[in-house]
């Protein structure tokens, strides 16, 4: 039998199916946070659309999504600022309720027709009361895992490495790190599958923890200072990741009989397996417990109180200039109210020099020009990281970043 599907029962069978397949996903799964002021955001957006100004010039009528997309790619096809994707959220509101959950195959309408842009999930005649399909209705059962694809913000391999490798620690962690000390056979450099040895300072020991049931460790060298371009105070040390390591046996202490008939006290220092080797390993680096893997969401949005900061290091380049798709260290974080997904406009210093036209030769200085766009996606209490999105010419260290619009 053949019969109109209405598009309202349309739309609920697609959020009941999708809500079966969603609740069908292991316990672990992760979820996808939306922060209450993108969610007012999208709903204020959804009310009136964005302005006919904001959109692209060349904006297409109708985009289908394919394998690959991003959500920060699908925005800049539409908007001029890809940032604003609440605004695009908002725009399909009333049929995308999570903006994380877009599959590829599905199309989207650029509706006009009322002086402000809206994007829609079906073309706009059907959605005024035009024309409706036939659909042919016959029993089935079908059951797709949607989760694994919808569309990343962003394509996560960019910034995957530095999700698990760089640790910013401050210089009493530091110092207390445990260290290894030898290896087994004397070895000087460990690698994956070697032995090793190590101890902590006192009060930091290499011991059993009960509810860690995975003792793994970070082992790390060379933590660099990073220091505030502007004041020249340290923010943090960055550490080098160069491995993983588990914890075999604790560090313990034993009690002998010295060769004058005294009892010795003697350090025993822990065991550790190597089981992760980014490159080899040798007596001193440090440890770091891992910590528990968290979910990011990198959903960009502006910062909501103005910004001022600077560009503090480029991570591992030997060069002081940054490209796209080059992560940098930015000099706020936590506790200046940085979180993941914030968007700043990269400034490029204006150039200095003297006025030639001017009979008295006075030193100038000309505007800053804004120079491309980053996001942070990793925070720590008084650093960030961030990766570089959009850039005109070369991003280096002591460039200013402030609110993108």
């Amino acid at each position: 039998m053949t019969t109109p599907l209405p598009p309202v029962f349309a739309a609920t069978l697609t959020l009941t199916a999708l809500a079966m397949s969603l609740a069908a996903l292991p316990a672990g799964a992760q979820t996808h946070p939306i922060s209450n002021q993108q969610r007012a955001t999208a709903n204020q957006v959804a009310q009136a659309g964005v302005p006919l100004n904001a959109l692209k010039a060349d904006a297409p009528s109708s985009y289908r999504v394919k394998a690959g997309d991003t959500l920060w790619g699908i925005s800049n096809v539409f908007l001029t600022t890809a940032w604003r994707w609440p605004e695009l959220w908002g725009m399909n509101l009333a049929d995308i309720r999570n903006p994380h959950l877009i599959y590829p195959g599905q199309t989207l309408f650029l509706d006009t027709s009322e002086g402000r842009a809206r994007l829609r999930m079906q073309a706009a005649s059907m959605a005024f009361g035009g024309d409706l399909p036939t659909v042919k209705v016959s029993p089935r059962t079908r059951v797709d895992n949607l989760a694994s694809s919808a569309l990343p913000t962003l394509q996560n391999k960019t910034i995957e490495p530095f999700l698990a490798e760089p640790v910013i620690v401050d210089e009493l962690t530091l110092n207390s790190a445990p260290r290894i000390v030898a290896a087994q056979d004397s070895r000087v450099l460990l690698t994956r599958g070697d032995r090793a040895y190590a101890r902590g300072a006192a009060g930091a020991e290499l011991t059993d923890d009960p509810q860690q049931r995975q003792k793994l460790y970070r082992v790390f060298r060379n933590a660099t200072p990073l220091k505030d371009p502007l004041t020249a105070e340290v923010l943090g040390y960055e550490a080098q990741y160069v491995g993983k390591a588990s914890l075999v046996r604790s560090e313990t202490t034993q009690t002998s009989t010295g060769p004058d008939g005294k009892a010795v006290t003697e350090v025993v220092p822990a065991t550790i397996d190597i089981i992760e080797a980014k490159e080899e390993m040798r007596v001193g680096d440090r440890l770091l417990p891992e910590p528990p893997r968290e979910f990011q969401n990198y959903l960009p949005h502006a910062p909501a109180q103005p910004v001022d900061a600077r560009i503090v290091s480029v991570y591992g380049s030997a060069v002081a200039n940054a490209s796209q798709n080059q992560v940098v260290t930015i000099n706020r974080g936590k506790r200046d109210g940085m979180e993941s997904g914030h968007v700043l406009a990269i400034l490029q210093d204006g150039a200095r020099l003297v006025d030639k036209t001017d009979a008295t030769l006075p030193q100038i200085k000309l505007p800053d020009e804004r120079n491309g766009l980053l996001m942070v996606f990793r925070t720590f209490e008084r650093v960030s990281y961030a990766l570089v999105l959009d850039i005109t010419s070369g991003v280096k260290i002591g460039d200013h970043l402030v609110n993108p619009n």
